[in-house]
């Protein structure tokens, strides 16, 4: 008999169905929900059982994990009609790897609280390639007692894990990785873009930077996606906006100067106003493409990661 927990999982997005998918292949019992239909039946497909509420899914489970785009949606799924909190049982678990300010999570966890239900933040990060593959990282907060119950499952989604702290922690930190990563895409851009105005050839460009003190993980992977002409990253300008209007928040909050980050800030705000809010984050650096009439691209790299 499997002993181990049972989890509803809302939210089968870019992120969500690979994580869900990686606790279906690690033995766990996963019952799914999301408007997509497409999505719940590739889950169902590898065993998931579909259901139509979270409530229904959270009633047959007796845990929760959340993957979802805004703190907005995440109060709807967990508080709203048929939402967590009315399929929960007392003492059961949410588990919200969605990416939130500090202030919303601990807002949302203290809603579950008052029902009787515990709370992890579990955002994750390293990109749609490693949840793909198991191999993303997480970033969790909440009770010690309460990670090691759930250890195995969050272990089964990603290849390495972090505690940070109480709940809101991980909120702090996740969004100082985001804030990080668009800063580096930023500056990525602008090299390559230095690079092939001053007649490199780009792929051994990326390849000597790659090799170089000036490498970073954005470089290593979205890089390629600007020099295949994809930016097929499976995160958005919106996205990309959210978190730096958290990192934004919380420095003015702590009182931490954002200098480089309210430019890339900036940057995004002209992004989205070029490509519009869907358009991938990666697109960006097609600011610079636009602006000099200066392509970017290079043979032999991928459209998506992990190809």
């Amino acid at each position: 008999m499997n002993e181990r927990p049972a989890y509803a999982f809302i939210g089968l997005g870019h992120l969500g169905g690979h994580l869900a998918a990686s606790l279906l292949r690690a033995g766990f019992a996963v019952f799914v929900v999301d408007r997509d239909e497409e999505a719940v039946r590739r889950l169902s497909e590898k065993g998931a059982v579909a259901c139509a509420t979270p409530a229904e899914a959270t009633r047959k489970a007796g845990n929760a994990i959340t993957c979802l785009p805004s703190p907005a949606v995440s109060e709807a799924v967990l508080a709203g009609p048929d939402g967590l909190l009315d399929g929960l049982p007392t003492g059961g678990t949410w588990i919200e790897m969605s990416t939130n300010g500090r202030d919303e999570m601990l807002r949302l966890a203290a809603l579950a609280a008052a029902r009787g239900i515990e709370v992890l933040e579990c955002p994750v990060t390293g990109g749609v390639h490693l949840a793909a593959s198991g191999k993303i990282t997480a970033l969790v907060g909440g009770d010690p007692a309460l990670y090691e119950r759930h250890r195995a499952a969050i272990a089964a989604m990603c290849e390495r894990h972090f505690l940070m702290g109480p709940v809101g922690a991980a909120a702090v930190i996740k969004v100082i990785t985001n804030m990080l990563a668009f800063v580096h895409l930023v500056a990525a851009g602008e090299a390559l873009m230095l690079a092939r105005r001053g007649g490199l050839d780009l792929a051994q460009a990326y390849h000597a930077i790659a090799a170089s003190s000036g490498t970073s993980f954005v470089h290593e992977t979205e890089s390629q996606l600007v020099l295949n002409g994809s930016y097929d990253i499976g995160f958005t300008m919106d996205l990309a906006l959210k978190d730096l209007g958290f990192a934004r928040a919380m420095a003015e909050e702590f009182g931490a100067p954002l200098d480089l980050a309210n430019r890339v800030a900036a940057i995004f705000e002209k992004g989205k106003a070029a490509y519009g809010g869907d358009a991938w984050s990666t697109m960006i650096v097609k600011l610079l493409e636009d602006e000099t009439g200066t392509d970017l691209r290079a043979p032999g790299f991928p459209a998506r990661l992990g190809e």
